[in-house]
């Protein structure tokens, strides 16, 4: 019998597979963990646990968001404004 929570769980690796392109210690470093996260669960049976878990991994999307925004921030803020205007 299929589970009917696998397809948000391919869309959630999807989805932290995508946003590992841009990580700062590089996307293979990224997709070997994420790799290894999903692995580690994959004998979860339970749907409350699988649901769980979807939502712990939504949590790291949303947090990877959050660290791409300030990394861009940043950026924009360091070529905007020169060291002596804040000085």
């Amino acid at each position: 019998m299929a589970n009917p929570l696998r397809g948000d769980v391919v869309k959630l690796y999807k989805n932290l597979l995508y946003l590992g392109r841009e990580y700062p210690k590089g996307q293979s470093y990224f997709k070997e963990r994420l790799k290894k996260a999903f692995l580690k669960n994959k004998d979860v049976t339970d749907p409350e646990k699988i649901k769980e878990l979807i939502g712990r991994g939504e949590f790291v999307i949303k947090e990877l968001e959050a660290l791409y925004y300030l990394k861009k921030y940043r950026a924009m803020k360091q070529r905007y404004y020169s060291e002596e205007q804040n000085s």
